[in-house]
């Protein structure tokens, strides 16, 4: 089995009971009011998940989505299906006893650019880095929305907020290069206003065993509006967006100026007319590489102008998760040493009074 981008499943819902039933996107509503502002970009990342959900065939009382504390992170009350509204910044620590406990569960973090790389830094790399079987869904809209509108570890260095009144002089988070230095086993990014980007990516993040982590670029109307504008304008969007399929030569742009990405002389990427490059000199994307140099590479490219821009799928590796380990251990040691209650209450350390 493989997924729209061509990769394999990699069994990350091997685990979790089925149904036959037939689901639609209303199954996955909830009875609460949708409270975000209007035009916000976390309305159509919430359609396209609900939409998407029903096609895993899951039984929703077997999936839990986690957040942490921001805009995004009203994101469970919105589901219909088990959630948890967790503490700022700590939703990978709650979800990481989660899927280590409960096998059964397919469990996703929704959390934003300052819950997860602020506060919650530490806790997002240490999840990556043991490859927890979790689904993480990175809301970037590059400013605190809930709490106003101060600068975020994704602003742009010299963006004037509430609390950078004369400009950040903080050189900002890349969320992508961030997970692949933390040696996630699959990270992909997607657009908000790319429903079917978004949900191949999505689908394929669910299909993965191991920490999954997404960045989705998101628009605040309210305190950055229209910070990702360049990538949606139908002119823009071709010269800047880089689609990556697993695979496949990376090249992209309208059909009268095609681009491609290449090597230069010292081995780094960049990008080059396709007119002036040969075809054998334009890198094929290899999503699988166990070494994270070239997805590294890719992730790097371009900058906050978004002038290019990589999307997809840049990293989809399999390694042993942390939580198959532990239960394996779990079991090895109860084999090894069975428990003995009476054993432990009378053992060498106690004594009678």
């Amino acid at each position: 089995m493989t997924t729209d981008l061509g990769l394999p499943a990699l069994g990350g819902l091997d685990n979790v009971p089925t149904t036959d039933e037939q689901q639609k996107a209303k199954d996955y509503k909830s009875d609460q009011e949708v409270r975000w502002c209007p035009g916000c970009g976390d309305y159509v990342v919430l359609n396209t998940i609900q939409a998407f959900l029903p096609e895993l065939g899951l039984k929703r009382e077997n999936l839990v989505f986690v957040s942490g504390i921001g805009c995004s992170s009203r994101f469970p009350y919105y589901m219909n299906t088990y959630g948890m509204h967790s503490i700022h910044g700590r939703a990978p620590t709650i979800a990481t006893g989660l899927a280590t406990t409960r096998p059964d569960l397919s469990v996703w973090v929704v959390t934003g650019d300052g819950d997860a790389l602020s506060i919650g830094g530490n806790h997002l790399i240490h999840a990556l880095r043991r490859n927890v079987n979790l689904k993480i869904l990175l809301f970037n809209n590059r400013i605190y929305g809930l709490t106003k509108g101060q600068y975020s570890p994704t602003s742009d260095q010299g963006m004037v907020t509430k609390s950078t009144p004369v400009g950040s002089l903080d050189t900002p988070f890349n969320p992508v290069s961030l997970a692949l230095g933390a040696e996630a086993s699959f990270v992909g990014r997607a657009l908000d206003s790319d429903r079917k980007g978004l949900t191949e990516v999505l689908t394929a993040a669910a299909q993965h065993r191991g920490s999954a982590v997404v960045e989705i670029y998101q628009n605040c109307p309210i305190f950055n509006d229209g910070a990702f504008d360049v990538l949606k304008d139908s002119d823009d969007k071709q010269r800047r967006l880089i689609p990556l399929t697993h695979g496949q030569p990376i090249t992209f742009g309208p059909d009268d100026e095609r681009y491609g990405v290449v090597r230069d002389g010292q081995g780094q990427l960049q990008v080059a007319k396709l007119d002036e490059v040969g075809e054998d000199d334009i890198v094929v994307h290899d999503a699988e590489a166990v070494d994270t140099a070239q997805a590294f590479a890719l992730s790097r490219l371009g900058g906050q102008d978004l002038n290019p821009t990589v999307t997809g799928i840049f990293r989809a590796a399999p390694r042993p998760t942390y939580d198959d380990q532990a239960r394996a251990q779990t079991r090895q040691a109860a084999e090894a040493n069975p428990p003995d209650l009476q054993g432990l209450l009378t053992g060498n350390d106690t004594w009678t009074i």
